[in-house]
């Protein structure tokens, strides 16, 4: 259900490089991480996009079965020493992925932007359809805003093209996409306010849900709780 088709696992190589990098292997299904194992070959590393479990799961599993280590911002994620942020260059066989951190729809959010391919695996900050929940309280609201205006600042400079991400397709306009992302969050922030002045301003964050999510599936309504709580800590700051 919040999953869309399953989670997307990435194997990025250079076409002539002998080692590939596996980014968020995902649950830790057998099936899945044979067929992960024979399509990357030798593995030099694991990057995860944030440690939410249909992510991180088999990460530590699957390095240890190819004989690599995880690379993850949050250090309990991380087998073995490197660690994973900001500004980091992720370097095999030519292959480069460029570190960018997203926080907001976890704390520990990153993006890898593949400038060869004008790319950016985007894990769940971008979904390939669709909006992402920015998780309250681990999420964060002005955060979330913050990593889409710099994503949006590498797609307006054309360093961005597509969006590769972490559920659902590919998305070949970034640039549009981002556009989408911002002016719906800043949608859903007028109508969580307008809904504050209808119910009071001590509405609980189940009744704005009901209020501003009515058109959206009620099996939806937990996720959709989160980010109304995330709203609402971003709106009494």
């Amino acid at each position: 259900m919040m999953t869309l088709d399953g989670t997307n696992t990435w194997v990025l190589r250079e076409p002539d490089g002998r080692r590939s990098v596996v980014v968020d292997p995902g649950p830790d299904i057998e099936s899945h991480l044979d067929a992960i194992a024979a399509e990357a070959g030798d593995v030099a590393a694991v990057l995860l996009t944030h440690h939410h479990l249909d992510h991180s799961e088999a990460a530590r599993s699957f390095a240890q079965r190819v004989g690599c280590g995880v690379r993850a911002l949050d250090p309990a994620y991380r087998l073995g020493s490197e660690g994973l942020g900001a500004g980091d260059v992720v370097a095999v066989d030519g292959l480069e992925v460029h570190v960018i951190a997203t926080p907001g729809h976890t704390a520990d959010s990153l993006s890898f932007l593949v400038p060869a391919d004008g790319s950016v695996l985007t894990g769940d900050t971008v979904l390939g359809r669709g909006t992402t929940v920015v998780a309250h309280p681990d999420g964060q609201l002005g955060a979330y805003l913050d990593s889409l205006d710099r994503l949006h600042a590498l797609a307006s400079e054309h360093e961005i093209r597509e969006i590769w991400p972490g559920h659902g397709p590919v998305i070949t306009d970034a640039l549009g996409a981002l556009d989408f992302y911002i002016a719906h969050r800043r949608d859903r922030l007028a109508q969580v306010e307008k809904a504050l002045v209808d119910l009071g301003a001590d509405a609980s964050p189940r009744a704005v849900v009901e209020r501003v999510y009515a058109d959206v599936d009620p099996i939806l309504w937990g996720a959709a709780e989160l980010s109304v709580r995330a709203q609402l800590a971003h709106l009494a700051r």
